[in-house]
């Protein structure tokens, strides 16, 4: 049935029984009737408020507030500024690719369910399943980072027993996802709120600092021009701090997952995915930048070992505008980021769940959902998945969150460049078909050479992890103590932990893809019959008014980034 045939409505396929594709039975509801009905279940109750704080801050988390310090301290302001503006170039057209895809096509999933439409059965497999792999990580490390904030309220030699956090936080995460999306997106519209308005604080609070308004001394660019500064570690540095800048972007690519639960995704996709830009450029790029103005890369505390607030880089300019209550303050503005990472992860675990269970990957009551459209028993496994937080605790938070950060950043680039793929293929696909770009319902800006730009610096990240995960490998005869050496076990130790993060997640991916494509027998798509159809959403038709309206040219303009 061709597009000019359904109109201003929707094709819901009926899931009963049929004996051919050809045979199954259409059904045709229009779209103003559908703000509230998904054929897999869910229910579509985010609107666009929701919809655009989650891409703007929805995942802002450790990676920011936390470790970026660690990124200044290894590769230098300039190395450290350079590989935000490096990955966030990267980000901005993966989620530009996502956009495109995702406003067709809202499918429970998202871009972990395109691979089936356009490439390959078993492309979809794995690439769900590492994703979900990816937060049911995340979820414990975040949560293991909890118990150490909370530490700085503790007095010194306190027995209270810090596991206890992270089982509230649990506790409030099972409720939240039960109660539905439209709860789950008012709380993190809220908590991202609260984020923003600590950025946009921090990032003023920095222009004073630094320009000598607050705290009396000018700082300027200094600190780009001390031993080390500004490429501290020269090339090979701002390399290795590529991962952890992946992992502080991680999650940017939400704005496809939610798609599938938003009111209209025609209109609130492409308005999240256009934040993006926004959100890289002011909230990251700034942030990194007045903190490597106003804190020398040699500064102890950057290393910030014990991952406690005091030691956070946005803590220390803080203090150094004067301002007691900072330590205080950022504490609790990471402790509720730290909630409302977890949150969206938590969700994404789910949902990546429902996907695998939906597509027969995953038994079929893990995608059962109850009346608010909450697929209950993947809320079960997450949750005893986040329980692993608890057993970090006790094993050294700090340590195994550093093992996380490895494994999940490259999972994290494993996951954009299959995006960047899966949006080539979906382009021949689409023109295969007949159609062209201009008709899609929102065009990524950028493609291809755009697109093209964001596969070399992808590729690119992917081979320097490679590289320095075997380059790396300590020389035990530059210890003077040997195999027992404190200084040499820490070295081996992280050694192990980058070359385990660099390679682990590909060679899961590769035995996934070719474990289910043998053992299933699955094909290559032939691009002409791709299904293109199934679950597009079909907004009503445009009236008169509508398209008889004028929109000034710095609209048109302010709307592709805002």
């Amino acid at each position: 049935m061709s597009k000019a045939e359904v109109g201003g409505y929707a094709d819901n396929i009926n899931n009963s029984p049929s004996t051919s594709g050809d045979d199954m039975e259409k059904v045709m509801v229009p779209v103003e009737d559908m703000s509230n009905l998904d054929e897999s279940g869910l229910k579509r109750d985010l609107r666009l408020r929701h919809m655009v704080m989650i891409a703007i801050s929805g995942t802002i988390g450790t990676g920011l507030f936390l470790t970026s310090g660690k990124t200044i301290a290894t590769a230098g302001p300039l190395g450290a500024l350079m590989a935000y503006v490096v990955i966030g170039t990267w980000l901005v057209f993966v989620c530009q690719a996502i956009g495109e895809i995702a406003t067709l096509l809202p499918l429970p999933g998202a871009f972990t369910a395109w691979g089936a439409r356009v490439f390959d059965e078993a492309f979809s497999f794995q690439m769900t399943y590492l994703y979900l792999l990816n937060w049911l990580l995340t979820v414990p490390a975040e949560l293991s980072a909890s118990s150490l904030i909370v530490s700085f309220w503790l007095p010194e030699g306190s027995s209270f027993p810090v596991w206890v956090v992270p089982v509230i936080i649990i506790v409030v995460l099972v409720i939240i996802n039960l109660l539905g999306v439209q709860v789950y997106g008012e709380v993190e519209y809220w908590f991202s709120i609260l984020k923003v308005v600590t950025i946009i604080v921090f990032i003023i609070c920095g222009i004073l600092v630094d320009s000598g308004a607050v705290g009396g001394h000018v700082y300027g660019v200094q600190n780009w021009q001390i031993e080390g500064a500004p490429f501290k570690g020269g090339f090979r540095a701002f390399l290795s701090v590529l991962v952890s800048v992946g992992f502080a972007y991680g999650g940017t690519e939400l704005s496809g997952v939610t798609a599938a639960e938003s009111r209209n995704p025609h209109k609130h996709v492409p308005k999240a995915v256009n934040t993006v830009l926004v959100r890289i450029a002011f909230f990251y790029i700034l942030s990194i930048f007045f903190l490597g103005c106003i804190v020398p890369n040699d500064d102890p505390r950057l290393a910030n070992t014990d991952g406690t607030v005091l030691n956070a880089p946005f803590t220390i300019v803080f203090l150094k505008a004067g301002m007691t209550g900072g330590a205080s303050y950022m504490n609790a503005v990471i402790f509720t980021s730290v909630v409302s990472a977890a949150n969206s992860d938590f969700y994404v675990a789910t949902r990546m769940l429902m996907s695998l269970s939906r597509n027969g990957w995953a038994p079929g009551f893990v995608g059962r959902t109850n009346a608010r459209g909450v697929p209950i028993f993947a809320v079960a496994i997450t949750t005893a998945f986040s329980c692993i937080a608890l057993v970090m605790i006790y094993a050294g938070a700090s340590t195994v969150f550093d093992w996380l950060v490895s494994i999940i950043g490259s999972i994290i680039f494993l996951i954009w460049c299959s995006i960047l793929f899966l949006h080539f293929r979906f382009r021949v696909c689409w023109k295969a078909q007949g159609n062209t770009p201009d008709d899609l319902p929102y065009k990524s800006w950028g493609y291809p050479y755009g697109h093209y730009i964001a596969m070399i610096i992808g590729t690119g990240c992917v081979i320097a992890s490679f590289y320095l995960s075997i380059d790396n490998k300590p020389n035990i005869a530059a210890f003077a103590g040997g195999d027992m050496d404190p200084a040499y076990i820490a070295a081996r130790n992280k050694w192990a932990q980058g070359l385990l993060g660099a390679w682990f997640p590909w060679v899961l991916a590769i035995t996934l893809y070719f474990g289910w494509k043998f053992g299933k027998g699955t094909k290559i798509v032939n691009p002409a019959e791709a299904d293109l159809d199934t679950g597009r959403w079909i907004p009503p038709p445009k009236s008169t008014e509508e398209v008889s309206k004028v929109v000034p040219t710095w609209k048109k303009i302010l709307s592709k980034f805002v």
